[in-house]
């Protein structure tokens, strides 16, 4: 016969909700009595009943997930971060990808999500009127991209700082035609090429080094379109001496065009990325190191703990740490006349 909750907590000394909050992870009990609680259930071949957790606690035990570009490096890793903390907790993840505007609006408009979920985490930037949807859904809100908004809690990081300190590196070493590969925002809303863009040009008005537009190319925050915004800003009549990349991916592809041009890294060109990509190590690239996979897990954590708390309010705005990575690809300008 099939063990019950009634019969776990009898041969445990507890009633029957202490071991539902005990085999789900849930506070209130203790680790003496929680792994009491585990063993008799373990010794009963007792199975906690998903449904019948859910009829209880008024939960679906389901995390809705929303993002704009789940096959991007970026994404993926925040959103696998965010499903091991998920899924270690006893939740389900419920993925929507609104990778183009008409399934953005489509979901906005129906919100297939209500009643379906728990908790929203979003790894894309609502406007107003997409973040007012959200809000009405009565749940908790995180996100892991752009700055602070009512009703969420935003784990994030400084792009600008992050941005100014890969730009900065490249004018100390002394370089003056510094180029930047950078991607579009829309139509997804998406603050950070515009907040690192800001930081770019700040930090050339601080050096007194004059913007050249011709120095920036859309490289789509991928290898192919980083291979091609370097390749657009060779062909110049001055072509840059160094150049940002927003990312580290569009920083591999433009490696990829500077040594199909012959050209030596960082003889001839030097290069900065940003993110600390998993394989930036493997080819020295000096980048600017964010924790994504931290953010996706601080993310889940911060909405697990508003579900079992939540009396504790939001907790807002929350900035993870940033640092500045030397490696291999950036050196000063090579001594052969104007830069």
């Amino acid at each position: 016969m099939t063990a019950r909750i009634t019969d776990v907590a009898r041969a445990a000394g507890v009633s029957a909700s202490t071991v539902s909050r005990a085999l789900r992870g849930r506070p209130g009990v203790s680790d003496e009595v929680r792994d009491q609680i585990a063993a008799v259930a373990a010794r009963l071949g007792y199975t906690a009943s998903r449904s019948a957790s859910s009829l209880a606690s008024g939960r679906t035990f389901t995390i809705g997930v929303i993002a704009p570009y789940i096959g991007r490096w970026f994404f993926g890793t925040v959103l696998d971060a965010a499903e091991q903390v998920f899924s270690a907790a006893g939740y389900d993840v419920l993925l929507y990808n609104l990778g183009s505007p008409e399934t953005r609006k489509r979901f906005f408009t129906k919100l297939p999500v209500r009643k379906r979920v728990d908790a929203v985490l979003s790894l894309l930037i609502p406007d107003e009127e997409e973040a007012a949807a959200l809000r009405s859904l009565g749940v908790p809100l995180a996100s892991t991209v752009g700055g602070a908004r009512e009703g969420f809690t935003v784990v994030g990081i400084d792009d600008r700082v992050g941005a100014e300190s890969a730009v900065r590196h490249l004018v100390n070493l002394g370089h003056r035609r510094i180029g930047m590969v950078s991607g579009a925002s829309e139509p997804l809303h998406w603050t950070t090429p515009v907040d690192r863009r800001r930081a770019y040009l700040d930090v050339l008005a601080d050096a007194g080094i004059a913007h050249d537009p011709a120095l920036e190319a859309d490289g789509d925050y991928t290898v192919e379109g980083g291979e091609r915004a370097m390749t657009e800003l060779l062909v110049v009549s001055r072509p840059p001496t160094a150049v940002f990349a927003q990312s580290d991916e569009m920083a591999m592809g433009a490696l990829r065009a500077l040594r199909r041009h012959r050209l030596k890294v960082p003889d001839d060109v030097s290069i900065v990325g940003f993110d600390d990509h998993e394989l930036s190590d493997v080819i020295g690239l000096t980048t600017v190191a964010q924790p994504v996979a931290g953010q996706g897990a601080e993310a889940a954590r911060l909405l697990l703990q508003q579900l079992d708390e939540p009396e504790a309010g939001t907790p807002g705005h929350v900035q993870m740490p940033i640092r500045f990575v030397l490696r291999d690809t950036t050196a000063p300008p090579a001594p052969r006349g104007p830069q």
